[in-house]
């Protein structure tokens, strides 16, 4: 049915949605479609769903590219892709079908659920609610703590657990701090409510009713279906497939597998102030709440220059939410190890959208921008055009700070002591233990709790030395330091990889 609609839709070319109430124009499906063709090949991204809603009628669902470059094989609507952070608003609302059935607040505290739940202060524990563990506020910087889960072996309670021992860097409840562990946390608290995993608790109460049939809620799930989309990046400029990464440690902050058709569906929901046919998933006062910004953030200065086009930004539950020409923006990016993600809808104006990639890039960022002024009255704009050209200035200034950094190096050092003196196992109590060693005369790393972090350690200047994680491509080459103590013996391990992600800096890792 849905192939039938989207080709009358084709056939009309041009379909009048017009609403003068609130200065929307027409959406030309045809030169979507052709505009979606070809910032593909410009951003030399391999795959892309696009699902375009209004009205709860989903108007155009449809894949381009092709799932797997080694391949060829083409992408569809169907086909699957890493949504990552998007799974936040399946988990807030999970959180909000407890507070409809009161089995908890919103704002009850956590160790009421989690008794063993600590943070850096004892104060911070005892306040600590659930709406903080979804609204971003911790006083944690934005990603803090993240490689505690990647790719670890921690368990998703014991990733929790050591993130006690992160420090924060703003007031508790002060400012926003984008948080994975949290909602991690929030996940176990659902767990705690119901005795069910929150893999369970999602597919029963959500997946299954909307019919989200292909959704997955773990990379363990990927062989045995099919039309999978496979993560690529960037390698030294070249195009590359990449394996999946593991990501059920931290499930409820980003696990999710799903399709553009499937994604849809949760968006209708979502628009339908939780009303799926004849059945209520979520009341209308918690659709609000998620809706409701918890935490503000700053607005650009640039938007100050327009004030049509951005007055507030913020973070709701599950939800990002600002305005747009003065309409409310309900949003969520999702960023996965080569698959990023976009999903919005103004509700006031019953439109919304999902675009899912499978690369690392700007692109769902500016076809997010390119679908509000394709709806929203506005002059034209190519904005797949201008977040290129953005992206190749950055790349390009990138390049230039490492030629500097390289040109700053002092060639003509020599590490302090022989190799076999910075060789042992150091560690702290956050992330775990990492250990040098010597492998046919060269000296390496292995990071014990993460074992795609190995590498080689190249002499750089001093005690520097280079180090380029090989497992991991989408990481750069990055540094680490040895510090000596007063003796002139090896104490301390820092290691820097640069990269918008993870803080490698936050690593502890003393000498044993």
């Amino acid at each position: 049915m849905l192939k039938k609609i989207i080709t009358f839709l084709f056939a009309a070319l041009t379909i009048q949605f017009a609403n003068a109430q609130y200065a929307t124009k027409s959406l030309d499906l045809k030169k979507l479609d052709a505009y979606f063709n070809k910032a593909i090949k410009d951003w030399n991204v391999p795959a892309m769903g696009v699902a375009i809603i209004l009205n709860d009628s989903v108007i155009f669902a449809k894949g381009y590219g092709v799932t797997d470059i080694t391949t060829g094989e083409k992408a569809n609507e169907n086909t699957l892709f890493c949504v990552a952070s998007n799974s936040k608003s399946f988990t807030a609302a999970s959180i909000g079908t407890l507070v409809d059935d009161k089995k908890l607040k919103w704002d009850s505290k956590v160790t009421e659920f989690l008794p063993w739940f600590e943070t850096y202060s004892p104060y911070v524990t005892e306040q600590f609610t659930v709406r903080d563990l979804l609204c971003h506020r911790s006083g944690l910087e934005t990603f803090s703590g993240d490689l505690i889960w990647y790719a670890t072996n921690h368990s998703r309670e014991e990733v929790v657990k050591r993130s006690k021992y992160l420090s924060p860097v703003y007031g508790f409840r002060a400012h926003y701090g984008y948080s994975n562990i949290h909602y991690s946390a929030a996940g176990l608290v659902v767990q705690a409510v119901t005795g069910k995993t929150w893999e369970q608790y999602v597919k029963e109460n959500f997946l299954s009713p909307l019919g989200m049939n292909r959704t997955l809620t773990s990379t363990s799930q990927i062989n045995s279906t099919t039309n999978v989309a496979q993560p690529h990046n960037d390698v030294d400029g070249k195009l590359v497939k990449i394996p999946f990464v593991n990501w059920d440690n931290i499930a409820p902050a980003g696990a999710l597998i799903s399709s553009v058709s499937d994604m849809s569906k949760w968006l209708r929901l979502q628009m339908n102030q939780g009303i799926w046919g004849k059945d209520t998933l979520l009341s209308k006062s918690v659709i609000n709440e998620m809706w409701s910004m918890q935490t503000p953030e700053a607005v650009r200065t640039e938007n100050y220059k327009n004030m049509q086009l951005k007055h507030f930004d913020g973070y709701g539950l599950g939800w990002g939410v600002m305005d747009y020409k003065g309409y409310k923006v309900v949003s969520h990016s999702g960023g996965y190890d080569g698959m990023i993600s976009q999903t919005a809808f103004l509700p006031e104006l019953k439109y919304g959208f999902v675009v899912l990639t499978n690369s690392n890039s700007y692109l769902p960022a500016a076809i997010f921008n390119q679908l509000l002024d394709e709806y929203i009255y506005t002059e034209e704009k190519d904005w797949s055009s201008k977040y290129l050209d953005f992206f190749n200035k950055r790349k390009q200034a990138d390049k230039d700070a490492k030629a500097k950094e390289e040109s700053e190096r002092n060639k003509n050092t020599r590490p302090t002591l022989t190799l076999q003196d910075y060789v042992g196992t150091y560690g702290g109590t956050m992330y775990g233990d990492a250990e040098v060693y010597l492998d046919n005369g060269k000296l390496k790393v292995k990071f014990i709790p993460t074992p795609l972090f190995e590498g080689e350690l190249t002499h750089w200047q001093y005690d520097v030395f280079s180090i380029k994680l090989t497992k991991v491509p989408s990481l750069p080459e990055g540094k680490v330091q040895f510090l000596l103590n007063e003796k002139g013996k090896v104490s301390q391990m820092k290691v820097d990889i640069p990269n918008p992600d993870f803080d490698f800096k936050e690593l502890e890792f003393y000498k044993k």
